[in-house]
């Protein structure tokens, strides 16, 4: 049994079952969220003699296995997994906040040629509290509360929908984190984004984050280039699902948009981008690449990607550029894992 995610019912449920009284859930949360409890013995304000008899139940934590920060601040995470998997977790912070990349998967079927997690394929989706204890230990190892979460790490969100829903669900219950301050990020699978404004709206009773859609492209030919599976959703049926789900649940989308220098840079990629967007209540999110070994895609100029900008500024969209971070110190997604399982194999 892991207790991690678990809601106050459940936790309540599980305690009088094994005789403990149900006032001691305020104790069993207060050690799980606020003092990082890793295991059950660990929780001293429980008798010792109950907590010897439950040798099964874990709190669900991982295994802190490297630590690296960037010059900026930025702070990267090696997670091992109770079955000896390894995750990355990414800790961006600013002076008022302190945002947590979360990954939902070990590994990610999409394929992008730009992503290094792409390149390793899938082993498995992520339990909820497995992305909730990626949050957890970023604030263990930051020694600052986070207060934004992004679905942004390994994995693609939409394929371990259910899970990612009740992590959030944890985020907004147990650690004071609204659902304005989480993002989920997919580059887009067919009938899913309907499904996410459903089951948001059973599991969390509302859809207040953020859904955040990498284009990268304004053509389906490009798009399938950069991202292989895109092939089986073409570009309109995307977007036509999306100006849905602004009518289903109210909220905006944002669109992310890598630029990679020479290949979806150019005014002509900027202008076929702003006729796809025009009118649509959304916000476009320029980034940069971080180089990975294994392609040759390069970064724009400054001066391109404010190019960029400007022409789909000037067609009435709204746009911001994302600061690149952690440059010095493996800063694409899944570069951390890659190097270790690399070494392993070697």
């Amino acid at each position: 049994m892991v207790l991690l995610g678990l809601s106050p019912e459940e936790l309540q449920a599980w305690l009088v079952a094994n005789g403990q009284p149900a006032y001691r859930v305020r104790q069993l949360q207060q050690w799980i969220y606020q003092r990082g409890a890793r295991h059950l013995q660990a929780m001293t304000v429980l008798p010792r003699q109950w907590r010897e008899t439950q040798p099964s139940v874990s709190i669900g934590r991982s295994q802190l296995v490297q630590q690296v920060q960037a010059g900026d601040g930025t702070t990267k995470l090696l997670l091992q997994l109770k079955d000896g998997e390894t995750i990355e977790a990414v800790g961006i912070p600013t002076a008022e906040r302190l945002t947590v990349c979360v990954s939902s998967q070990v590994g990610c079927p999409m394929a992008c040629r730009f992503c290094a997690t792409g390149q390793g394929g899938l082993q498995r989706s992520l339990a909820s509290h497995e992305m909730i204890d990626q949050v957890l230990t970023m604030g263990e190892a930051t020694g600052r509360r986070p207060t934004h979460v992004v679905f942004m790490g390994m994995g693609e969100p939409l394929l371990n929908l259910s899970a990612v829903l009740e992590s959030i669900k944890c985020f907004c219950r147990d650690l004071g984190i609204g659902q304005r301050r989480i993002t989920i990020s997919t580059v887009g699978i067919p009938q899913q984004i309907n499904r996410l404004a459903q089951q948001a709206q059973q599991v969390l009773g509302r859809s207040q984050f953020t859904l955040a859609v990498s284009l990268h492209a304004p053509n389906q030919p490009l798009r399938e280039h950069l991202i292989p599976t895109a092939k089986a959703y073409p570009l309109e049926n995307l977007l036509e699902d999306c100006r849905s789900y602004v009518a289903q649940t109210g909220r905006r989308v944002s669109f992310e948009y890598l630029l990679l220098a020479g290949v979806n840079d150019q005014p002509h990629h900027a202008v076929e981008l702003a006729k796809w967007l025009r009118g649509f209540q959304s916000h476009v999110n320029l980034m940069t690449y971080n180089p990975i070994a294994e392609e040759d895609f390069q970064r724009p100029s400054p001066q391109q990607v404010q190019g960029f900008r400007q022409i789909l500024m000037g067609r009435g969209l709204a746009v911001s550029v994302r600061a690149s971070r952690g440059l010095d110190r493996d800063a694409a997604c899944g570069q951390l894992r890659r190097r270790l399982v690399h070494r392993t194999r070697n």
